[in-house]
């Protein structure tokens, strides 16, 4: 065809030239698009990287903050929790967050991934294209990674069916939507202009508030708090949160979606945010009169990632270090003061940190985005404009979140429970919920 065309317009070497051109673009727009294999690998790496945050980054970090009766409990439940994310996730999350077709809150039109083949790629933020599949399977674990951070408010307490029962409630009417809303074309928050590079709202606003809505419903652990419930083994914590750090890199500089100047932003930005937010918890423990404890250190490090998480590429270095020790700050005031002043039991400080934090890191997006700090934004939107749009961001998550958690744990309250009995709090949900002991 290409040929034949050519020979035709031979005549003059200028209708050659742009016959030949035409039928260049012609050929080059119905060649079917190709993943670019550097960005499709980065992307592959960086899924499994958010994979190890939660087996067994999160699964350590969170067992090794409970007591030892609770150990295997809490890392099965995170697990088990994950697993079915993912399931569910294929079945109708993807089409619901990402579907080809939605409104402002809802997806549609990919369930059971339908019409997504080997051959499906997904668009980045440039011309370049990846596997669809590489796409589904990276956003598939922001989801399990999520439902699985709320058990962290819910801990050492909450039945293991009733976790099974709420995880795809929650994900159907909370999770699936917010990533919508954020993250996709058409989108309530994505329309409106928020910034939210790898998940600030959509993971640890979502999940934090999710679990003191559950914590608050749950009620106070037998004991708590007259009774010291401290972690059983600060070893196995510090681990968990060395391979959480690690994992982050994949989801910050991953939600890229290329392996390019924007993830090697968030990367660095992933560095030196965590860096001031682990040695700010420790200096704030000094100031207060305690020694820097190591307990300390592991907080201000995930204080320091979750706040950077919304601005990983959008702000420069300078602009996440000091989201760093703002986030490092604010969290630490909630965790050691706002929580006892009014009560509630957030049993690993899901809230006090991640809803906390995200907060923080969301709100201060709309400042370190700008110019005048380092950011990358150009200038065209305002401070006090970027500010009022992350803000708004910010209260519809809490709202959806916290309304959506109410209805999905109602719904398992009123039918199976949520609250194992009190021989079994007693004994240990190991024992009690698995029938195994982490230490013999």
């Amino acid at each position: 065809m290409i040929r034949k065309h050519a020979i035709r317009a031979a005549a003059t070497g200028t209708a050659l030239l742009f016959t030949t051109a035409a039928l260049a673009q012609e050929a080059a727009e119905a060649a079917p698009a190709v993943p670019n294999p550097g960005n499709n690998a980065w992307m592959m790496t960086a899924t499994v990287l958010v994979l190890l945050m939660i087996l067994p980054g999160l699964a350590l970090f969170y067992g090794g903050l409970t007591r030892a009766k609770n150990m295997l409990s809490t890392m099965t439940q995170i697990g088990a929790t994950a697993s079915l994310a993912m399931l569910v996730w294929v079945m109708w999350g993807y089409s619901t967050a990402f579907g080809p077709e939605g409104n402002a809150f809802y997806g549609w039109g990919a369930a059971f991934l339908q019409g997504v083949t080997a051959d499906s790629v997904a668009a980045t933020f440039t011309d370049e294209v990846i596997s669809e599949y590489v796409f589904i399977s990276f956003q598939m674990t922001f989801a399990a990674i999520t439902a699985a951070l709320i058990l962290g408010a819910t801990a050492e307490r909450m039945k293991f069916s009733a976790v099974m029962a709420f995880v795809p409630i929650w994900l159907t009417i909370v999770y699936f939507p917010i990533a919508h809303m954020v993250w996709a074309g058409g989108g309530l928050l994505f329309e409106d202009g928020a910034l939210d590079f790898a998940g600030g709202t959509v993971v640890h606003i979502n999940a934090g508030v999710s679990g003191l809505v559950l914590a608050y419903l749950l009620g106070k652990r037998r004991g708590y708090p007259a009774e010291p419930m401290p972690p059983h083994s600060m070893t196995l914590t510090m681990v968990g949160t060395g391979l959480l750090w690690v994992g982050w890199f994949g989801f910050n500089a991953g939600s890229a979606l290329e392996a390019d100047a924007s993830a090697g932003l968030a990367m660095i930005n992933t560095f030196v945010a965590t860096a001031a937010g682990a040695l700010t918890w420790m200096v704030i423990e000094r100031a207060a009169g305690h020694k820097g404890s190591a307990l300390g250190f592991c907080s201000g490090v995930i204080a320091g990632l979750v706040a950077v998480t919304p601005a990983a590429g959008n702000s420069g270095p300078f602009g996440a270090i000091l989201l760093g020790i703002f986030s490092s700050l604010v969290c630490y005031l909630f965790v050691a003061k706002v929580k006892h002043a009014l009560g509630y039991d957030d049993s690993l400080d899901a809230f006090g940190i991640h809803g906390v934090g995200g907060i923080v890191g969301a709100i201060g997006t709309g400042i370190v985005f700008q110019p005048f700090i380092g950011g990358p934004g150009d200038g065209s939107v305002g401070i006090g404009e970027q500010l009022w749009i992350q803000t708004f961001g910010v209260l519809v998550t809490i709202a959806w979140a916290g309304i959506g958690t109410g209805i999905a744990a109602y719904a398992v309250k009123l039918t199976i429970g949520l609250r194992v009995d009190e021989e079994a709090e007693v004994d240990g949900l190991d024992i009690s919920e698995h029938g195994e002991r982490a230490y013999n």
